[in-house]
């Protein structure tokens, strides 16, 4: 589907435009450079709002396409379109991109550099999600890391410096492999291409060689983005120093860029890839599960343990992506993207939440403060039992497809990762009871404050749809289903 008016570029461009008015703003008003960045954002989420009500859900053919001659000497061009993968990505990254706005009005160090950063991530993002030329795509990805760069070398915690150049080097090392891979496959193509359709149909015709190299390349790049075990390392110290916003948009937003590359590139471009590498996949997909786990059991601050349950929770991502041939699996996987992506970042911000009151994120520091904060408690509860797969919850129903979707294929593996469900269950419910039951401690925790109404309109959106999609998973799959059923298709060919 085409549209009069370029609708992608606008969601696309609609931050970098509230980027140029900040610009143009007097440093010292606070006031007006925040609610700028609210309206530009609230501009897009709408205009993505628009989007989904005229998509066509029937046919998983690209649509509100644009195409434009970018750089004729390369065949690039400036080729945008979404289908069903893309769709919930781009609603996803609007509306965490509008809470993270809101709750970043207590930033009061330089001001307008972090919204103008942060405007510019969320351009990034939403350009990683409609590209369809793979200059472009690459384009979008890196300009990505400038913006995550400052927000969490200037606005983070202690050891800021440290996890800002560490988030930087690991993403620029997986983003060299991606160069190679797309040179390669660009030298391969005949006429040369960097059309990521032509790219598409062309992939069964590359040499076995040529897709397996170009597969474990690609591979590489998004695995640390996820982050698949061992490519993690970097994920915890960026999640702990970054500012409770840059949490909420790391966990719900940019690990996706990871699984949707995947889902987008590398699976139905390269079909001998898959097949050559989707045991290891799967087995890496269950290590991440189990020692995600296992860690996030073993963490005495709460915001790491939120950090490293996202490691254990795209596991399951990856264990479904390894069972390439079934489209349970992959629905299941875009089902715990969406899913992780609201519950993980509706923790991110309520953990910010507490720490802005008590100034600490110990575990042990807390207890029995469910009866001081009885609004906050049922919240972060809430989304607790959410993380750990409670039915009636999105958690449950994106792991319960994985498992149906997988368990044909590695029945033993699927079995081994169900494990996680457990575990997730021990160290969750392990925080609820140290951190809101128990005694508490007046003369300490006296003078702790409720949540407010403003945090509680910026997580209210996270819980609604956390419900909706437990409850009423249809219409989510309905958007999904064709595109998926056709990756499956290029995959079998």
């Amino acid at each position: 589907m085409s549209y009069s008016y370029p609708l992608l570029s606008y969601i696309v461009f609609m931050p970098l435009l509230g980027l140029l008015v900040i610009l143009f703003l007097n440093k010292e008003k606070h006031s007006t450079i925040r609610w700028v960045s609210v309206f530009f954002s609230f501009v897009t989420m709408i205009l993505t709002l628009i989007l989904l009500k005229d998509y066509n859900w029937t046919t998983h053919e690209m649509q509100f396409v644009e195409m434009h001659q970018w750089i004729p000497a390369l065949n690039a061009q400036y080729f945008m379109g979404v289908d069903g993968i893309s769709v919930p990505m781009l609603l996803l990254t609007s509306l965490l991109s509008l809470i993270a706005i809101v709750i970043s009005f207590n930033i009061t160090k330089r001001v307008k550099e972090y919204f103008v950063f942060f405007l510019l991530l969320e351009c990034g993002m939403l350009g990683v999600f409609v590209s369809l030329d793979f200059l472009l795509f690459y384009f979008f990805w890196e300009v990505m890391l400038v913006p995550m760069y400052f927000l969490i070398g200037v606005w983070g915690g202690a050891r800021r410096e440290y996890a800002a150049i560490k988030f930087f080097l690991y993403t620029l090392f997986g983003s060299i492999f991606m160069l190679v891979a797309i040179l390669v496959l660009y030298f391969a193509s005949e006429p040369h291409t960097l059309n990521m359709l032509e790219m598409t149909k062309l992939g069964p015709s590359f040499s076995h060689g040529i897709q397996v190299f170009t597969f474990a390349f690609f591979f590489i790049a998004f695995a640390i983005k996820v982050p698949v075990w061992p490519f993690h390392t970097w994920l915890p110290d960026a999640h702990v120093e970054a500012p409770t916003a840059i949490s909420i948009i790391l966990a719900a937003v940019l690990l996706k860029m990871g699984t949707y590359g995947m889902l987008r590139i590398s699976w139905p471009m390269l079909p001998e890839g898959i097949r050559y590498f989707s045991v290891p996949i799967v087995i890496l997909g269950v290590i991440a599960i189990i020692y995600g786990a296992l860690v996030s059991m073993a963490q005495k601050d709460l915001k790491k343990l939120v950090a490293y349950s996202s490691v254990s929770h795209m596991g399951y991502c990856m264990v479904a992506l390894g069972a390439y041939t079934s489209v349970k699996a992959l629905a299941g996987c875009m089902f715990q993207m969406i899913s992780h992506g609201l519950i993980t970042g509706a923790m991110f911000l309520l953990v910010g939440v507490l720490y802005d009151r008590a100034h600490t994120r110990e575990i042990a520091a807390f207890g029995g403060i469910g009866k001081k904060l009885p609004v906050y408690t049922a919240l972060m509860v809430m989304f607790s039992m959410a993380s750990l797969g409670l039915p009636g919850m999105s958690g449950f129903i994106s792991e319960f497809m994985i498992f149906i979707g997988a368990f044909p294929s590695y029945p033993i593996l699927v079995g081994i990762s169900i494990l996680g469900v457990v575990l997730t269950a021990a160290y969750i419910l392990r925080m609820v009871q140290r951190v809101f039951l128990g005694e508490f401690d007046t003369a300490k925790w006296g003078g702790l404050t409720e949540i407010n109404a403003r945090e509680v309109l910026a997580v209210a959106p996270l819980g609604l749809l956390t419900l909706f999609i437990g409850i009423y998973p249809k219409p989510l799959n309905e958007l999904m289903r064709a595109t998926l059923e056709n990756i499956v298709m290029l995959m079998a060919r």
